[in-house]
């Protein structure tokens, strides 16, 4: 059970600072996000490679961007060890996922709130990750989504079936209140925003996210 804090919360005139603030992640979340497959615009690519080279937790690299297949292998080069594509914005999804592999990151689709999973779920063997969205993609700090855990029970059905180590990714609204419903429904990677940087002791609160999950593994 895995916490990736979204720095989409986090200071960004102190990056580096906050970083440092969630050393004890097991990953460091950075949504990339292009102003077109979404609304908002964050940052790219020479700033998640920055954040590479300082950020003592692995980058997990969330792209809400347009053709995903040009831009993706290169924030595996860049150093990000998680890559997630949408697949609404893929053109061929598998040979993208075979690209972050070869560039050295671990493969990852993300899927909206309105997309199903059961049309994509014979890609698992070319997944290292599945991410199912649990707010519409584009902001921080939305709603949690509780209507989407019947789709996460899918993915993982589908994972057990498949019998490879494809992880499950839970990302919007994830706090306190909610990762221990996602954790039942099968996530076993969880994207914390809000819940870890709006307080005190990041460090504090990822310790408690931890601690509730803890009792849950797949």
């Amino acid at each position: 059970m895995q916490i990736s804090p979204s720095i989409l919360s986090a200071d960004f005139a102190n990056l580096q600072a906050e970083l440092d603030a969630i050393a004890s992640a097991d990953w460091a979340h950075v949504d990339v996000m292009d102003g077109h497959f979404v609304p908002n615009l964050t940052l790219g690519l020479p700033v998640v490679e920055r954040l590479a080279q300082v950020s003592p937790a692995p980058i997990d690299a969330h792209l809400m961007i347009e053709d995903p297949d040009r831009w993706a292998p290169m924030y595996a080069e860049a150093g990000a060890s998680s890559v997630t594509f949408h697949i609404e914005a893929a053109a061929n999804p598998i040979a993208l996922a075979r690209n972050l592999r070869a560039a050295g990151a671990r493969a990852s689709m993300a899927i909206k709130p309105g997309t199903a999973f059961g049309p994509y779920a014979d890609l698992l063997p070319e997944l290292d990750m599945v991410l199912v969205m649990t707010v519409e993609p584009g902001f921080g700090g939305q709603a949690f989504m509780s209507d989407q855990m019947p789709k996460v029970r899918e993915v993982r059905e589908a994972v057990r079936r498949y019998g490879g180590e494809v992880w499950i990714q839970v990302d919007g609204g994830v706090s306190a209140r909610t990762i221990e419903e996602c954790a039942d429904a099968g996530a076993d990677v969880f994207v914390a925003g809000s819940a870890v940087y709006n307080a005190e002791s990041a460090s504090a609160n990822i310790a408690t996210l931890r601690a509730l999950v803890a009792g849950h593994a797949h």
